[in-house]
């Protein structure tokens, strides 16, 4: 076993160690379907712990997606996200007007692998998740056999609030859901509104807005 197998395995059991998370299946077993795992995001924590979640056969095939230019500002960063994670780096900003953000997500569903995704683009500490952006839509009008799990990460803010890299001892719950697709005739926003929902529906006693 490599440096990096045995990385991924103490940091899966580091993180269940401190948050006391692991996976709780509502509405999918946990299966190796081709899934793109879609969840609220608060914390820079958010992707280890959901990896963390996933049976080991699991996330020999699930890719978080990172952001390119915090995770490659280290060489630490980049080596976990590279060699331990097996990460798709996303650019927050784009380079040229003709880039397209979603490429590394399609090369990735093309290659047969699965995704974490933060359809909010950004943390949030207010609760409620952010309204979603369009990217999720588009991965599923063009992969509508992948299926699409929402994913609800509980108390991890509180694990590693945003500007904290230090995480505090929390007990998290990971809550995955009933897999979703996008219902014929169904436009973009009633579909991201939908999937909004399905993530805010997970959270352990309901949801008041």
């Amino acid at each position: 076993m490599v440096l990096a197998d045995l990385t991924g395995l103490f940091l899966a059991w580091l993180a269940r160690l401190i948050t006391g998370a692991q996976g709780h299946w509502k509405g999918c077993p946990p299966t190796a379907e081709q899934r793109i795992y879609f969840a609220n995001h608060q914390s820079h924590f958010d992707w280890v712990l959901i990896w963390a979640s996933l049976p080991g056969e699991l996330r020999v095939r699930t890719r978080p997606i990172a952001a390119r230019d915090y995770w490659t500002g280290s060489k630490l960063r980049t080596w976990l996200t590279t060699a331990v994670f097996n990460a798709v780096y996303v650019s927050r900003t784009r380079s040229t007007p003709d880039e397209d953000p979603l490429e590394p997500l399609v090369e990735a569903l093309q290659g047969g692998d699965s995704l974490v995704i933060f359809p909010e683009g950004t943390r949030s500490n207010k609760g409620a998740p952010q309204a979603f952006k369009a990217g999720l839509f588009h991965l599923s009008e063009q992969f509508p056999d992948v299926e699409l799990i929402p994913t609800w990460i509980d108390n991890v803010q509180r694990v590693m609030p945003k500007g904290e890299v230090v995480p505090v001892p929390i007990l998290c719950t990971v809550t995955f859901g009933e897999p979703m697709r996008i219902e014929p005739g169904e436009d973009k926003r009633a579909f991201l509104e939908r999937a909004r929902a399905a993530v805010m529906a997970l959270r352990p006693g309901g949801w008041k807005e």
